[in-house]
């Protein structure tokens, strides 16, 4: 999706563009595959998995393919000439895209949730349910939209927003607290009512990953709107970041955005909350949030670019994140991070990235299934 934003604003040429997504769909034909899914980590090289994360994390992740997936129907939309080299494309995209067992990741025909992992020789060991609010609603809405192994769009209610007690103990664990429990919050937070997230809406990927294709705009259910919802998010992130409670060094009207990245003792999900609040920044945070939050986007933006821009910004643009009260900065550039800069930032310009996923007629059947289901 950021290298479809960066054709489109000339930083790269079609012809170039096409080149890059002749390579990524060729990849991927040959790349391992469970059940039509991809690993998370795959060696560039042989197309192998990577087990990255130990020695179960050795199959299928079922989000990161959703991920990947929004990306190639946004790309499946643009490459719409009638030539060789973009029909291709198009044909491999359609290819993975229809060969991804959705259904088959129930682990067993009565589930009412989807699955995370999958490994070939240990099955479901990992059998991490998968349970809103965070990044992985884009995982239901695929599957919901897939037009060869679908499942049926009240997953989206029995798993994701699940109210279960199940659900209600996931969301509690991680989040420490009973806030947004039951799915739905309902608290106020500086003012501003949050109708779905746990906490004050978590770390704000969560309303970045799932809505890079998915235009927020255009998806509401039995508790909220998307749009509005993130927008929230975003807003209370940055408030949170004003008051301050912690006294980090560099929050303020100019510095917000807490979200996951590196960090001085390694990778973390910050979040509004004082005990998930580790001091540092991450441009990804606000940069990404521009749809929900320009103005208070434009000033992360500018401050970082030109306040700080002689350590955070390289060759691939900013670094992952840093902290003032460390004087540290990360040393790397995460592609998790940069492209939702530039997908979101197009998104909130033109629209184009919403508008190209959006068209895509599996997108659009999937969407009114979930509708029914209001």
């Amino acid at each position: 999706m950021a290298l479809i934003a960066g054709t489109e604003r000339g930083f790269i040429s079609r012809k170039e563009s096409v080149e890059r997504f002749t390579k990524i769909v060729n990849f991927i034909e040959k790349a391992d595959k469970y059940h039509g899914a991809v690993a998370h980590f795959i060696d560039g090289k042989t197309g192998k998995t990577e087990p990255f994360f130990g020695k179960r994390d050795n199959g299928a992740d079922l989000v990161e393919t959703s991920f990947f997936v929004q990306g190639l129907l946004a790309a499946h939309q643009y490459f719409n000439k009638d030539n060789a080299e973009e029909k291709n494309i198009r044909q491999k995209i359609d290819k993975f895209w229809k060969g991804i067992e959705w259904d088959w990741f129930r682990q067993t025909q009565d589930s009412k949730f989807l699955y995370w992992h999958w490994s070939p020789d240990q099955a479901w060991t990992i059998n991490h349910r998968l349970i809103g609010w965070n990044e992985t609603m884009v995982t239901y809405l695929m599957a919901i939209a897939s037009p060869t192994h679908s499942v049926s769009a009240s997953m989206y209610y029995s798993g994701w927003a699940s109210q279960d007690k199940l659900a209600q103990d996931y969301r509690k664990d991680w989040g420490k607290s009973d806030e947004g429990a039951m799915y739905t919050n309902g608290n106020t937070y500086y003012g501003i009512k949050l109708d779905v997230g746990v906490n004050k809406g978590g770390p704000l990927f969560f309303a970045h990953y799932s809505f890079m294709g998915y235009d927020p705009h255009g998806l509401t259910d039995r508790y909220t709107n998307y749009f509005k919802n993130n927008q929230n998010i975003a807003k209370i992130n940055y408030l949170y970041c004003v008051e301050n409670p912690k006294k980090q060094k560099g929050y303020g009207k100019d510095g917000w955005g807490l979200t996951a990245s590196d960090g001085p003792n390694g990778y973390n999900p910050d979040e509004p909350v004082e005990r998930e609040d580790t001091g540092k920044l991450t441009p990804t945070g606000a940069i990404a949030s521009f749809p929900y939050t320009p103005t208070e986007s434009m000033a992360v933006l500018k401050n970082f670019y030109l306040n700080y821009g002689d350590f955070l910004w390289g060759e691939y643009g900013f670094r992952d994140s840093f902290d003032l009260n460390n004087n540290w900065c990360s040393p790397i550039f995460m592609g998790l991070n940069q492209a939702p800069m530039t997908v979101m930032m197009e998104n909130h310009r033109t629209g184009l990235i919403w508008k190209l996923f959006m068209s895509h007629p599996d997108v659009k059947a999937g969407i009114e299934k979930l509708n029914k289901e209001k």
